[in-house]
């Protein structure tokens, strides 16, 4: 599986971004898919993560309420909206995809990455 993650930029805190990771490789929907983010001189940390049928979600602490992970199993994408963004959500996001279709939380249990995007919230 090949993961593409794209959507990130600089924003003002409070503002929007919509982050997308378009999979190729296999069928899609095999695949419970994830979202991290890694800050500079930080670990790789669970963001988001959705169930291969798309029917479950679950999110960490500090996005839940601001943050939509959502998945187009016809088109092979996975979403991340992100809104009120705040500075601390600067980071460097990473969409992953499992060999399961159930998700996991941890970084270890996913077996395919995307190469990165940057967000940046400025105050």
């Amino acid at each position: 599986v090949q993961l593409q993650a794209s959507g990130g930029g600089l924003v003002q805190a409070g503002g929007s971004l919509r982050l997308s990771c378009a999979a190729s490789g296999r069928t899609f929907s095999n695949y419970a898919m994830g979202w991290f983010r890694q800050a500079p001189g930080k670990e790789r940390d669970f963001v988001a993560a959705i169930s291969g049928s798309g029917g479950s979600t679950y999110y960490a602490d500090s996005v839940k309420g601001r943050f939509t992970i959502s998945r187009d199993n016809a088109k092979n994408t996975v979403y991340l909206q992100m809104n009120s963004l705040k500075p601390e959500d600067t980071a460097v996001y990473y969409c992953a995809a499992r060999s399961a279709t159930y998700y996991g939380f941890r970084a270890s249990e996913y077996d395919y990455w995307g190469q990165g995007t940057q967000v940046t919230v400025s105050s």
